[in-house]
Formats: C-alpha cells, structure tokens, sequence
C-alpha cells in the first residue's frame, strides 16, 4: 500500500513499509524513509505509484474550475473526500481525490482549511474582496513594471512627479513607487538618488542636497506660519550716537552697531548696540515657539533660513536711516591706557548712521592705512580709535590664555566668502584677522563676556559657551560645551563668555537677551522676575535642543560649501591645482575651501604647498579623485632619501578618492581653517563674532 500524507504545509506520497500502532514507516521515491503517523496521513492507495499520483493530481488539479469548486462545496465545513465524491459524480479514484485536495489547498481565498483534509468555503462577501485585492495586486504589479521599465529608460512616471522627493528621503517601502525604483536602482547597478536624478525627479545634486536637509529639519517647509508681527517698541529713551555696523555685503539680520563717543573729560565711551528683538518677543508666545523651533538662520552660500519673519527682522535690524530698538553696552575708556573704567547696560533706540560693508572697505582699512592714517571712508575716526583699543583687548585676551596654559592665537588663516548668483559661484579669499574683523569679533566678545558676567553678578541663569577644565584627555578639556552657569572659555581667554550679540539669528542670544533685560530693569530682584529662573529645567531643554540643532545646520553648510566648490572646479575648468597639505593625506586647495583625502600621500610637512592634478570629482556624492602631480624640490628630495626604489614612483602619480563630505568633514574642516593652531574649538575672534557663518559652522 502506499501513502499520502502532509507534512510541513506540503503533500508528500510514499510507499508504506511497515505499521507499528498509530504509524507507518514510509519510503519515498527519493529512497528517504520518514515516520508519518496514521492522522497525517489523508489518503491510502495501492495503485498507481506514489511519484505518478502526484503528478495525475496535479494535472487533475490544474483543470478544476475553482468557482465551480467553490458553488458545489456549500456553507458546511467537509472532508476533501466527501467533495471529491460530489465533484466528479462517483467515489473518486485515488490520483482524482489527491487533485481536489491539492485544489482545494492552493486556493485559500477560495476555501479555509479547518484541519487536516478538512475545508469550509469562504463566505461570498469575503471571497468577492479577496478577488478584488488579489486583481488590485496584479494590477500594482504591472503598473510597476512599467515604472521599472521607465526609470531604465531615464524618463519618470507620472505618478513620481509629486512625490519625487519623498520616495528619497522618506519612503513607504511598501508602496509600488518605492519598490519600482529600488527594482530599476538594483537592475541598473546605481543609486536610487542617481536614478532620480537621470530621470528628472530631481532637477540638479543641488536640489537633492537641500531637499535632503529640508525633510530632516524643516518637514514642513521654511514658511512661517501667518501670525501677528508686533510693532516695534518705541518707547525708550534715544541714544545721543550716531552710530555704525559693519557687515558683508549680504547680511540682512544686522544684530550689531558700535559708536564712538568723546566725552568732555577728555574720556571715550564706546556703544556696542545689539538689535532687541527680546523687547517685543515673549517667552511661550507665538514668535518665541517658532524660534525655538528653527533655533537659528540655517546659513549656505547664496541664500538662508532665517529663524525669525522677514518681517519682524526687518522691524529690529539694524538698518540705516532711523532709530533702532537696541540693547547697549557701554564702555567709558581711557584713552591714554585704553582701561575700562566702567561699563553701563540699557535698552534704548540708537540712531544708525551707516551699515559699512566689509566688501567696499577691506581694502582701504588696512593695518598699514591705520597706522598711517590714509584714505577716506565713512567713520573713519571712530574706526581708527576702535582699533586702537581692540589691539589692548585682544592682548589681554591672550595674557589670560596663555595663563590657562594655552599659545597664543594664530591669525595667519584664511576665509573664504561664498556668492552666489543665477547659479555661479564667486569664492573671495579674505585674511582672517584683518582690522575690521578684529574691531567686530574683539568688541563682540567684550560684550558677551561683559553680560556673562552681568547675569552671573545677579544670580540670574543663562546660557555660555565654556571651554577646557573638563574631565578626560587634552580634547576632552578643550572641547567647546554649552551650560548654564558663569564658566571660563579659555580659548578665547576670558572668564565666563554668553552668546549675546545676534539675536536675531540665533536662539541662545534671544534667550541671554531677555535675562540680560530682566537685570538691567529689576537689579536684585531680577532672579525672581526673569523668563527663567535659577535650575530652570527648559533652559537645559534650550541647550540640548541647540546643541543639535546647531550641529546639523553647521554640517548641512559644510555639505553645500563643499558642493559649490565642486562647482567652481567645474565652472573654472580646474584641472591643476596648488593645495596645502593639512594634516597626514588631508589636503585643501589654496584657491577655495576645498578639502581632500589622499591615502597614500608621502609624508609632507604640515603646511607644504604641492600641485595636484583633480581627475574627476562627483556632486552627488561630493567626491573628488586627483594625483599628486608636483612637490618642492627641496620636500621631494628630502622624501626621496627616505623611500625605497618602488616607493619613489608615488612622487610621480597616485590616485585618491576623495573622503564621503556628508557628516564626517566637519572635523575635517575644522582643520582646513586651523593649519598653524593645534586648539580645537572657536578660539578665535572671527569665530567669536558670529560674523562670517562658515566660521560659526567651522565651530
């Protein structure tokens, strides 16, 4: 006799070999015996052969008509051998009922099986719209192959158009569009981004890249929200200054202006005027939960997010031409030493006189011209008396960093000015360090030291950047941290350092901003009337937020410097190249902030100039691959002398991919901005400033 049994879901026949109690000893037509138990087992027969019943019942199968199989089976629960009976009008032969049971058992839609051999048929309404799913699901899959078969021929479905985007940065993996064009990426060997790109769906590795950093931070998109714009607040007493601010070209949210005032007793009083948007903007109100949200402008080179409405930063700018709602700090000097003699706070409206720009002046307002007292420009005495006195700041500055046991500031860098217009790019070199530069950063960190330590005095919290004291190694230390009460910044060498001076672009400066108000208007009182109180718990929410905040918007700046740069490389034909090595295989080029990874480079001496040679560079996943073509004679020779014959045939030529920039470059550019300073962290006035955003990034 022989057997059919089912076993892990399948139908199996074998021929029984022996009987003992409830099972049989079963051998199949492989010569593999197996142990069925006599419940399993649904069907005995003596002919024909086991193999051959399986097939007879699967070519019986293939012809049953399942609807007319489903009609004839009733309501009632039944054996497959009863329905087998009833379907062909006699007891079935054994390779006819083993048919129905694998018809019945490969339609689950048609019939739900209750044990073994045993079915019920679905009932009409649920059978209806299995087959309405399982014809939806047909036509999904062809709608899908042809959206394969599109993307492969770089044209984009017209069901991608509006979600184009979304399919990148945050799909449904289990819709059509998403397996389509993960189906084309895999079959085309490339990337679904490259897909999209080739197809259409996204316009340029511009727009990709934005796109990517708008679905992780602004999901809903960078419109505000329409809500009431508060007027400006206009009654406060009117500073008798003219006073003036000195920016680049595109700046818009002027959060500074200084002023130079000579007093009668031969004494100066100089202003530093910070914009006070915190005078109209309540914490918890509408304004306030959309900065908090944004945390600060996302800078990239040609345009911004602004934390603020254009329109209330337009209310509190600094602009020339009226009198400003400003936050001042002045400071009555001695100009035959240049010591502080006092310093005073007070929310006020300062008349603007002028917004300098560092783009018409840098060139005229040189250390030499300075010194010598040439050219012609705008407040140019109060520039030259500034100058003066920033030069004993900073002095005193790094008296006390070199007592925290750190050298010295380096202000040999270089920055690099982004502009962009109808998508070309202008990289301009500017000094780090240069006189206008200096007045700004030195004066900005006086002021945030100077409040910092106002909001200390009056046991009000705040929120400073502090560095070096910390626990761990010498990285550890010198990491810049943000917290909450009154600590040294060495780096920049002064005792306790809150950022204060752009509120209007960042949100711990409109924080620091309002506890500042709430010393100067209530004194010793102000702990109990500040928008946070001393051990505030959102306030450290503030700082985590920001931290995060913060890193991201700084990286997504890197990401699009270093895309305009592939840009430029493009745009100019750039081909050979001078670079400066940096560190190990990192090197920059000299005529743009371009950094690059070269494993394999001879060791060169930090700082040596060579020639490359860019072999091709990529937009998308911002890559650069390149050679050394050149070194110094003097560098290759010294090389030579320490390199075996093989060895010396890298001086000639070696390929290099360029390093991934999405994340990882940050610490990379750092570097690319601190070729002759060893500390970490935003140790040096243009940093400080705030002024130029890829040195706040570079932070």
């Amino acid at each position: 006799m022989n057997v059919l049994f089912e076993e892990s879901g399948d139908f199996k026949a074998g021929s029984i070999m022996t009987q003992q109690g409830e099972s049989f000893q079963v051998e199949m037509a492989s010569g593999k015996r197996a142990k069925v138990k006599s419940r399993d087992a649904l069907l005995q027969f003596a002919s024909p052969a086991p193999q051959e019943l399986l097939q007879q019942a699967q070519a019986i199968s293939d012809e049953i008509d399942l609807d007319f199989l489903w009609e004839v089976a009733g309501e009632e629960e039944f054996g497959f051998a009863d329905l087998a009976a009833e379907y062909f009008g006699h007891a079935p032969l054994p390779p006819e009922a083993a048919g129905l049971l694998l018809r019945l058992h490969s339609a689950p839609i048609y019939f739900y099986k209750k044990g073994r051999g045993r079915y019920k048929a679905a009932p009409q309404a649920s059978l209806q719209a299995a087959l309405a799913g399982v014809e939806k699901k047909k036509q999904q899959l062809l709608a899908q192959a042809a959206y394969v078969d599109e993307l492969k021929a770089h044209k984009l479905p017209e069901a991608f158009r509006p979600i184009a985007l979304q399919l990148l940065f945050k799909p449904d993996k289990n819709g059509i569009e998403y397996k389509a064009l993960d189906a084309a990426a895999k079959e085309m060997q490339t990337t679904p981004q490259r897909l999209m790109l080739a197809a259409g769906g996204v316009a340029s590795p511009k727009d990709l890249h934005y796109a990517r950093f708008l679905y992780e931070f602004f999901p809903r998109g960078t419109g505000f929200a329409a809500i009431d714009i508060p007027t400006a607040v206009t009654d406060l007493p009117t500073a008798d200054v003219q006073a003036f601010s000195i920016d680049d070209v595109t700046t818009t949210e002027i959060d500074d202006a200084l002023s130079v005032t000579r007093l009668a007793d031969g004494k100066l009083r100089v202003g530093i005027h910070i914009a006070a948007p915190g005078l109209a903007i309540k914490r918890g109100d509408a304004i306030d939960a959309i900065a908090r949200a944004r945390m600060s402008t996302v800078y990239m080179p040609g345009e911004k997010i602004t934390m603020l409405p254009d329109e209330l930063v337009a209310t509190y700018t600094l602009d020339a031409g009226a009198a400003r709602p400003a936050l001042s700090l002045y400071a009555t000097l001695d100009p035959s030493n240049w010591e502080v003699l006092s310093t005073e706070s007070r929310a006020e409206l300062v008349p603007i006189a002028s917004n300098l720009r560092h783009n018409d002046l840098d060139e005229l307002v040189t250390e030499e011209a300075l010194a010598q007292n040439l050219g012609e420009y705008a407040h140019k005495d109060e520039i030259a008396l500034l100058w003066q006195w920033v030069q004993v700041l900073e002095q005193g500055r790094m008296v006390k960093r070199e007592s925290f046991g750190l050298r010295p500031e380096q202000n040999n860098r270089v920055d690099f000015n982004f502009y962009v217009e109808d998508d070309v790019v202008s990289i301009v070199r500017r000094r780090r360090g240069a006189p206008l530069d200096k007045i700004v950063a030195e004066l900005m960190i006086f002021a945030n030291s100077t409040w910092g330590k106002l909001m200390a005095d009056h046991g009000v919290p705040g929120i400073y950047r502090a560095q070096g004291g910390g626990a761990g190694g010498w990285a550890a230390k010198m990491q810049v941290r943000m917290v909450t009460h009154a600590a040294p910044h060495q780096g920049l060498g002064v005792d306790q350092y809150a950022w204060s001076t752009s509120p209007l672009r960042r949100y711990t400066d409109l924080v620091n901003q309002w506890q500042i108000l709430a010393c100067i208007e209530h004194g010793v009182t102000a702990p109990l009337v500040a928008p946070f109180k001393p051990r505030d718990a959102d306030l450290f929410a503030i700082v985590s937020g920001f931290d995060a905040a913060y890193s991201g918007y700084a990286d997504f700046q890197s990401t699009m410097e270093r895309y305009w740069c592939l840009r430029w490389l493009a745009q100019e034909n750039a081909r050979a190249v001078d670079a400066v090595v940096l560190k190990d295989e990192i090197l920059r080029l000299v005529d743009i902030p371009l950094v690059l990874r070269m494993p394999g480079l001879p060791q060169l001496a930090r700082g040596l100039q060579v020639k490359l040679d860019l072999l091709r560079w990529d937009e998308v996943d911002l890559s650069v691959e390149a050679r050394l073509l050149e070194v110094p004679a003097a560098a290759a020779q010294a090389m030579a002398s320490d390199l075996g014959e093989e060895d010396e045939e890298l001086l000639e030529g070696m390929a290099a991919l360029g390093e991934q920039a999405e994340g990882a470059d940050a610490a990379e550019a750092a570097e690319a901005a601190d070729v002759a300073d060893d500390e970490a962290g935003d140790a040096t006035p243009a940093d400080a400033a705030g002024e130029n955003p890829s040195a706040e990034a570079a932070q």
